[in-house]
């Protein structure tokens, strides 16, 4: 089993989606603009809304503020821990 299978199957576990569905948003994301706030907060919108979480507002400006000023960190205990404050 591969690496990305692997992965994916993880990601699938925990979160109760899907990986088709973490591939469709990958490809409608693909092509936005990312830098952009309201893009931004819809995708965070989406995103939760995949995978049946509530995201504070003051969770979602973090998340925002974080990107717009790339500080987003890159390794992915980092961002699970980022993701897991409440």
């Amino acid at each position: 089993m591969d690496r990305n299978h692997q992965f994916f199957d993880k990601v699938e576990k925990k979160t109760n989606v899907k990986k088709e569905d973490i591939f469709k948003l990958a490809q409608t994301v693909s092509n936005e603009n990312l830098r952009d706030e309201r893009t931004l907060r819809r995708l965070i919108s989406q995103v939760a809304s995949l995978a049946g979480v509530h995201v504070s507002k003051q969770k979602e400006d973090q998340i925002v503020s974080a990107v717009i000023n790339n500080n987003v960190p890159l390794d992915f205990s980092t961002l699970s821990k980022m993701f897991d404050n409440k």
